[in-house]
């Protein structure tokens, strides 16, 4: 994508140094149903004969999001810093503690605690020490306790990976944002159904509301200095 013109926003956003003691990895919706090219929303397409509109998706979701992560994570933990997974779906089939908006795409995918559709991808498997929180809303912070757990655990710097990038990951990072966290989003570690979409909410986002970088960058401000 073409670099965008100037922006005046830039010379309004704050700097900040990153502490690795006060960061947290959050792994945003990682699982089978929406997150895996093995998974129901992947096979939904294809059985469609529609799967060229997720093409870019799984793609790179595979090529990018899946290995960046890991490399994330273990760069994380050697820092010191915590690793949260957020995952969202129903308790129960038919999703009746969703919002309506959210329930048929929650049953058409299966996506309910007990399904391998709300697993998380066995690539990014969490350890005992990681913290998993489920939501049923777009944005983590609207339907749990993520803010009480951060601010337990003194976590401050936030970098997100993920998908969509233009949905769960850009709409949580938006709120963290609000709330006063030190966000980042990770933008070779997230992926979304189209380019387009990607590339305008990471464009969007580092407006006013934090930085975006690359996991090259992330792993250089959290290695030993």
């Amino acid at each position: 994508m073409a670099n965008p013109p100037a922006d005046y926003a830039g010379a309004f956003m704050s700097g900040h140094v990153a502490d690795p003691a006060r960061a947290a990895l959050v792994i945003v919706d990682m699982q089978y149903a929406t997150g895996h090219p093995t998974g129901p929303l992947a096979m939904k397409m294809a059985a469609e004969g529609t799967q060229a509109t997720t093409a870019w998706r799984f793609a790179r979701i595979s090529d990018l999001v899946i290995p960046n992560t890991r490399r994330l994570i273990t760069a994380m933990r050697a820092a010191g810093g915590q690793v949260i997974y957020v995952t969202i779906g129903a308790a129960k089939p038919g999703a009746p503690d969703a919002p309506p908006h959210m329930r048929k795409f929650f049953a058409d995918t299966g996506n309910h605690l007990g399904a391998r559709a709300h697993e998380i991808v066995e690539e990014l498997a969490p350890e005992p020490q990681d913290h998993i929180i489920r939501k049923t809303t777009v944005g983590a912070f609207s339907s749990t306790n993520i803010d009480h757990l951060l601010r337990s655990l003194g976590r401050h710097d936030l970098y997100f990976t993920g998908v969509s990038t233009n949905m769960c990951v850009d709409t949580t990072a938006r709120e963290a944002a609000d709330r006063g966290y030190a966000v980042t989003l990770v933008r070779d570690a997230c992926a979304t159904t189209h380019e387009d979409l990607h590339e305008a909410a990471l464009r969007n986002f580092q407006r006013f509301f934090g930085r975006v970088r690359d996991t090259d960058d992330v792993l250089g401000e959290l290695a030993p200095h």
